[in-house]
């Protein structure tokens, strides 16, 4: 429902059970999650959610109301560790097919080498860098990738092959320049 087509009072009451409980909420977040700013992203996902199931809102007590935010709080926590998880998943399947090792495996890996995954893909020619966060990181398949950035299907198959050769390069040998490696690998 939108905030405009609530109640006046109904509208206070989620005003004010936020107002009541949002330093409570992000320390809950703050306890839970590793990374601290994602608390505060975390709270602001709990607020919206709060209003956007306003109308359950418990009645006029306080603790009910509390225990109510909790509640949509906990929820807003399990996706997040889902979405993470999913995440830390596609990472990892998309260091096998590039060939290397898993950084995720602590006993034989630094966490520097996420680090350099992310900015060897970072600095990829923003069409070949689309391409891979589409297909490992949302995982969608090459074909749909295509239909997403609007090119035809073998055009898609150049530019991801092309680019998981420069990660690639990037990732097993530290190549001093990845953008004119990606560049050189890019089909005309």
């Amino acid at each position: 429902m939108s905030r405009r087509n609530l109640q006046p009072a109904t509208r206070a009451a989620v005003r004010a059970a936020i107002e009541r409980n949002s330093d409570d909420l992000l320390a809950y977040f703050e306890r839970r999650v590793e990374i601290k700013a994602d608390a505060a992203d975390l709270l602001s996902e709990t607020m919206l959610q709060a209003w956007r199931r306003a109308d359950a809102l418990p009645a006029e007590d306080h603790v009910e109301q509390r225990m109510w935010l909790y509640a949509v709080a906990r929820n807003v926590l399990s996706n997040h560790r889902r979405t993470s998880s999913r995440r830390a998943a596609l990472v990892d399947r998309l260091h096998q097919r590039l060939g290397t090792a898993s950084f995720r495996d602590s006993a034989t890996s630094d966490p520097a080498d996420a680090v350099a995954v992310r900015d060897a893909i970072n600095r990829l020619p923003p069409q070949q860098r689309e391409l891979i966060l589409l297909v490992h990181w949302d995982g969608f398949t090459i074909a749909h990738a295509a239909r997403l950035t609007d090119v035809n299907a073998s055009t898609a198959r150049g530019r991801y092959a092309a680019a998981r050769a420069a990660l690639k390069l990037l990732l097993d040998d530290g190549a001093d320049d990845p953008l004119q490696i990606a560049r050189r690998l890019t089909p005309s």
